[in-house]
């Protein structure tokens, strides 16, 4: 036998049911525009039905929510966090390229080109008049000039890798500042849902943590079942690896930390860069994120062997190359240019006149001041900053060779001049008259010299890539390909990701339209079910209150 009111519990179930539906409707509404929100939906399902006794089958009893399921699809997750990995590599690469495009500033009124060719053109000037002290001054000026944009591009570049560097710090304190948010996360989600409770929000946050992570270090996320717990529920656990080792693994995490090198991985690099391990003392390999663009650039040299001769950089060309190449300039320009030794069309390092072999002006040939051989043009800083003398280049050094023989003792000491340390010496810094360009002393319209150390302009032997403006056009062009190749790759992952995303939220996004339209569905449903509710009460007023009555 039925129930008294038993066509009034199922209006009413109805009535609750559609206030929950109601209530997940609004919830979805309120949060469509919180950043990494999933939309939900109520599980609604008919009741257990009842036996009717008389055998003629079963009765419904009315509907309920089972519960409130979170819309998500994991696979779209999953590839999301893969291709993110792989744009925030390539978003910073190109970032800091474009930044090291702008230290050379090509093409430009004070680019390299331009003020290799006002150098130049000032020791034209001074071929028409030797004598000049004006154009004399011009040259020293110029050549310093020429050496302090070296100077300032090396300081740049060594600004940058420091500040990079301090960029792979914050990284690597925001990836596990993440990490410990999403182990607290962990456990928050698993005490909920042991008890068979929806924690939709939570995974909600979870998701949004672990798709900021993605961007920044190559990760792997996923979740193992590790069988049943004693009331039945799934023993899920969440867990993130880094190149096969976890950084979260459910309750435990495994941080990273950072290391001062002791030597230096690059002849180039600044002091003390950090190396990225994990906490434990364990190497990590990084192979994409925003922390593998910026230990790139940071650290990339093309895959030469580092200063111990041991262990290689990174194969990617970042400012330890650029810096190599700058130092490679400096070195056998200035080699060139003061001593004249420049390889033959055979790529062997023949003595041509140099600087040092010349004779620089001297009014009276006859009195003791007139200008000896011996004086190069360019050198480096020394102690306090300040140019050091030739003498104190080739210190040590025996210069007694035969003419036209290179001196090897001499080309091992530029391996000291860098492009921070590469000036005009001081004794041209000291005294115009030692610019040399006459072969003879006391002959100050001979400009034999001048006319040999002009000829390193146009000389094609001078670099691989030839003579050195070629060798300078090579670099920049090079790193605009670079570069380009970067914002390209940049560009392309960006529009993966935005796919993937337009995917996830086509799936998990809240379509306010849709919403509106349940919203008046369930409302009708409300208002049915409360028609029924009063529609029994009045049934049953009348059976008890009204029935037999005359």
């Amino acid at each position: 036998m039925r129930q008294s009111f038993f066509g009034f519990n199922i209006a009413l179930s109805g009535l609750y049911t559609a206030q929950k539906n109601l209530d997940t409707v609004s919830h979805n509404i309120t949060n469509a525009t919180t950043p990494g929100y999933s939309r939900q939906q109520t599980v609604q399902s008919a009741s257990r039905p009842l036996s009717v006794l008389d055998g003629t089958g079963m009765v419904g009893t009315g509907s309920e929510v089972k519960t409130v399921a979170r819309i998500r699809d994991e696979y779209l997750d999953f590839k999301f966090w893969s291709e993110n990995t792989a744009g925030g590599e390539w978003n910073k690469k190109a970032e800091l390229l474009s930044e090291i495009e702008g230290t050379f500033n090509e093409p430009s009124s004070s680019g390299f080109v331009t003020i290799m060719n006002e150098f130049f053109n000032a020791y034209q000037e001074l071929a028409k008049d030797p004598s000049s002290s004006s154009v004399r001054a011009l040259v020293r000026e110029k050549g310093f000039t020429l050496s302090n944009y070296f100077n300032n591009t090396a300081t740049h570049f060594e600004k940058l890798q420091e500040d990079i560097n301090d960029m792979v710090r914050i990284s690597v304190n925001q990836i596990n500042s993440l990490a410990s948010q999403i182990q607290q996360l962990n456990k928050q989600i698993y005490n909920f849902e042991i008890q068979g409770q929806s924690a939709n929000d939570l995974r909600d946050s979870r998701t949004l943590l672990v798709d900021q992570l993605s961007k920044m270090i190559n990760i792997q996320a996923t979740e193992v079942s590790y069988g049943k717990l004693p009331n039945g529920a799934e023993d899920i656990h969440f867990q993130i690896t880094v190149s096969g080792k976890s950084l979260v693994d459910h309750f435990n995490i495994s941080k990273l930390s950072l290391e001062q090198r002791q030597s230096k991985l690059n002849e180039e690099d600044a002091g003390n860069l950090y190396e990225v391990k994990w906490e434990d003392g364990n190497s990590i390999n990084i192979t994409g994120g925003e922390l593998r663009g910026l230990l790139d650039v940071r650290d990339g040299k093309d895959g030469a062997l580092s200063a111990d001769g041991n262990s290689k950089s990174p194969i990617y060309r970042g400012i330890p190359y650029y810096q190599m190449k700058l130092n490679e300039f400096v070195r056998t320009f200035a080699m060139a240019f003061n001593e004249g030794y420049i390889p033959d069309n055979n790529g062997i390092l023949t003595d041509y006149a140099g600087h040092v072999d010349g004779y620089g002006y001297d009014a009276d040939i006859t009195g003791p001041g007139i200008s000896p051989t011996g004086i190069r043009f360019f050198t480096m800083f020394g102690e306090n900053n300040k140019a050091i003398s030739s003498s104190k280049l080739i210190e040590g050094v025996s210069t007694v060779t035969p003419p036209g023989t290179v001196n090897y003792d001499i080309v091992s000491k530029y391996s000291n001049i860098t492009a921070k340390n590469f000036t005009v010496g001081s004794d041209v810094m000291n005294n115009i008259d030692n610019v040399a360009t006459s072969d003879k002393p006391g002959e100050n319209g001979n400009i034999n010299v001048l006319n040999k150390i002009m000829e390193i302009r146009s000389n094609q032997n001078l670099f691989y890539e030839g003579a050195p403006e070629d060798f300078m056009k090579s670099l920049v062009a090079g790193l605009g390909i670079d570069s380009q190749q970067a914002t390209r790759f940049k560009s392309s992952q960006d529009t993966i990701v935005q796919q993937v995303d337009n995917r996830r939220m086509s799936v998990s996004g809240v379509e306010l339209n849709e919403e509106m339209t349940n919203m008046v569905k369930f409302q009708q449903a409300y208002n049915a079910a409360a028609k029924m509710i009063t529609t029994m009460s009045e049934v049953y007023d009348t059976l008890i209150n009204r029935l037999g009555v005359g």
